[in-house]
């Protein structure tokens, strides 16, 4: 709970306050948030299946995808499953540390992100505007550029969360958010957080201004090209092969702008949390929706799935006959 250290009450655990909601409708919301859950990670897992099993979609493009796919399983396993004990056993304490992990694997995924969908830009890119180098660039980099994904976004994370144990809590303790991300952590601190405040801001500033400006320059170079070429078909189907991603990135980047950028007043600090359910729980679910149903070897890959499962209880049925 509390330890008294140098008399100065030490906190050692935190109160999230999820929603400020009437008690009688939490469980309402953990059956809600647990449909999304289900959702999101049987949604993703089922795009990484595809990927993996069909010839067809071992390309560059689809590689992407299924990293995408799952990093949001882990992304939203970070948040959803803390928020739906809070909401079924009415329990909004975490302790520091547990805090503090859940806000390294958020940072991490979220850093990652940013670094995979740009990536995903530039694959684009390559494929619209130089087809011709398309192939040899990014057989030989698509992994490279996951792994940096990956990595970039744990080195970031690691970092700040490794200067969080060096502040110190001593009242109040209640983070006025769903999960423990960075600004109400920080605030609850009674120490000098000028210094992780300053190397919060440079990492994210490095890990993540450039990748938003590759994926903003990498579009703008997409879609000039697509009006540049002559016949409608080809420009319809040059787009369609960027689009689902292209909303992907506004809803992400579009959620995270409104979150970090907007004026931290106490008016708008319910709607920051609304958009943070945005980025963190809808978007996640959503994706796979996004990309199975604007791509069609997505949807070709997952009608073949459903027919041979349907073959195989079929088989399964009559044998059991007789």
């Amino acid at each position: 709970m509390e330890k008294a250290e140098e008399n100065q009450t030490v906190i050692m655990e935190f109160i999230l306050v999820v929603f400020r909601i009437i008690p009688e409708l939490q469980h309402l919301l953990f059956l809600l948030f647990l449909a999304i859950y289900i959702a999101t990670v049987s949604g993703n897992l089922l795009i990484v299946a595809l990927v993996v099993n069909y010839k067809q979609l071992h390309t560059p493009m689809y590689f992407f995808l299924g990293n995408l796919s799952c990093m949001e399983t882990c992304y939203t396993s970070a948040i959803l499953p803390r928020m739906l004990t809070t909401f079924f056993t009415n329990k909004h304490v975490i302790s520091l540390n547990g805090c503090f992990l859940q806000y390294y694997f958020f940072t991490w995924l979220a850093g990652a992100e940013c670094c995979l969908l740009s990536a995903m830009s530039y694959d684009r890119y390559l494929a619209i505007c130089k087809p011709l180098h398309y192939a040899s660039l990014m057989n030989r980099f698509c992994l490279q550029l996951a792994l940096g994904s990956w990595m970039n976004g744990m080195v970031a994370s690691a970092i700040v969360t490794s200067l969080m144990p060096h502040l110190i809590f001593c009242g109040p303790n209640e983070i006025d958010h769903f999960f423990c991300d960075f600004t109400p952590v920080v605030k609850l601190s009674c120490s000098d957080t000028s210094m992780i405040e300053l190397v919060t801001f440079i990492l994210a500033s490095i890990f993540t201004l450039p990748p938003f400006l590759l994926t903003v320059i990498s579009y703008i170079c997409i879609i000039a090209t697509i009006l540049k070429m002559p016949f409608a078909t080809r420009r319809k189907k040059a787009f369609s092969t960027c689009s689902s991603h292209l909303i992907v990135v506004t809803i992400f980047y579009g959620s995270l702008i409104t979150v970090y950028l907007s004026p931290k007043t106490n008016t708008l600090r319910d709607l920051n949390k609304l958009f943070s359910v945005f980025y963190t729980v809808l978007t996640p679910m959503v994706n796979p929706l996004i990309y199975s149903l604007r791509n069609k070897n997505v949807k070709d890959a997952f009608a073949k799935t459903v027919s041979k499962c349907v073959a195989l209880m079929r088989d399964q049925r009559i044998h059991s006959d007789c």
